[in-house]
């Protein structure tokens, strides 16, 4: 018998008992959806936090300076010479200082709105652009001039989008607002829209500590942050000679390892969910049990006509295999529609722009799988088939 005429006959008998069929591949259809919306979801957030961090910088060094209590200790200048001396692998640098002082706007004082120190090339370390006047100078931190640029959050708030040339109050000072920047993150309260950042140099004077603790860097490329890493390492365990008295953190490197965790991840739940396509085998194997003892006269019958064992074999594998290959494309189909849903209720519910986005290799590997179970968990029923005694198989009742 040829291939052809033993898929014909599975599709039939498929077709003869429509809900039977149905509810075997229901493991099958399960499966195979789990499969493709689980790893379709991993895809997505893998999207979402490599767009994430491209809009923060991958080249974004961040370094934070806990000092080991003695008079060793790095300052502001020091960090400037250091991206002065390697222009090959360092472009910029910023101090970052938090000013410990609310900002107050008329009689209103938004708790939400954090003041930060910051230097000049800030904005352009952090990808921030500046939608109306300008941002923060050399000469604002070298005089510490009394002026702010807020976030356009503050602006539209408080301002009605025109914040330029206002004035806030920081820490008992009047500022004037040189700068609004372009809007972020959807202007909310808790984005990156609702800041407010003032030269670094009134925030160390506000702070009382007069040392700067962290620090932004930009890599001159992707390619060399690892050499613009290690510079910078080299230059704090000089001055410090212990690695605990500093963290230095690449979001490179950051963005590296939340995807392996996150891999490792979708790997142990979409193995999890593939046991529901053993599961779904075990039912394949089970109807075919019955269905060999269904056709056991008939099995008898193909014998006594000439019917090697090979072709009995051949008929009930190919019809394990077309059942479970049937339940993989509905279960492809269904996977695709949940994987719809479940991106409209991201963004409903979490009101985050993230899809679930399914994979080539995805589909194909659970469609592989689901197929080869059917083949594995039909092996048996079809080799009890085969070896039926066709005397006795034609006195089966």
């Amino acid at each position: 018998m040829s291939f052809y005429q033993s898929f014909r006959l599975a599709i039939q008998s498929i077709f003869s008992s429509k809900m039977r069929a149905l509810l075997t591949m229901l493991g099958i259809i399960i499966g195979v959806a789990a499969v493709i919306v689980i790893v379709g979801l991993g895809n997505g957030m893998q999207l979402y936090m490599t767009e994430s961090f491209e809009s923060m910088g991958t080249n974004l060094i961040t370094v934070n300076v806990m000092g080991r209590g003695t008079a060793r200790s790095v300052s502001d200048d020091d960090m400037y010479e250091l991206v002065e001396q390697n222009p090959d692998v360092l472009a910029a640098v910023s101090p970052s200082v938090s000013a410990m002082a609310g900002l107050k706007i008329g009689t209103e004082t938004p708790s939400s709105t954090g003041v930060t120190g910051v230097g000049e090339d800030y904005a352009a370390i952090r990808q921030y652009e500046v939608g109306q006047g300008r941002f923060i100078q050399y000469i604002d931190i070298l005089r510490r001039q009394k002026v702010c640029v807020i976030g356009s959050y503050v602006s539209n708030q408080y301002f009605d989008g025109a914040g330029v040339g206002e004035t806030v109050k920081i820490g008992g000072y009047t500022y004037t607002v040189i700068g609004v920047l372009s809007e972020k993150a959807d202007s909310e309260e808790y984005g990156d829209d609702n800041v407010a950042f003032i030269p670094y140099t009134n925030a160390l004077k506000m702070s009382g500590s007069g040392r700067v603790s962290s620090y932004y860097f930009s890599g001159v490329s992707d390619e060399t942050i690892s050499r613009a890493k290690s510079v910078i390492e080299e230059r704090l365990d000089k001055a410090f000679g212990s690695d605990s008295a500093y963290s230095v953190i690449s979001m490179s490197e950051l963005l590296d390892m939340m995807d392996d965790m996150l891999n490792v991840m979708i790997t142990i739940l979409a193995a999890i969910a593939a046991i529901s396509l053993v599961v779904g085998g075990i039912g394949i194997m089970n109807i075919m049990l019955v269905s060999v003892s269904e056709r056991t006269r008939e099995i008898g019958i193909r014998k006594s006509l000439g019917a090697r064992q090979r072709d009995i074999m051949q008929q009930f594998v190919i019809e394990a295999a077309t059942t479970s290959g049937i339940g993989g494309a509905i279960g492809i189909g269904f996977g695709y529609l949940l994987s719809s849903v479940a991106t409209k209720l991201i963004a409903v519910l979490l009101q985050q722009d993230m899809a679930v986005t399914p994979t080539a290799g995805s589909i194909a590997m659970a469609f592989g799988i689901s197929v080869a179970i059917g083949i594995l968990f039909g092996y048996l029923p079809a080799k009890k088939a085969a070896r039926l005694n066709p005397i006795d198989a034609l006195r089966y009742e």
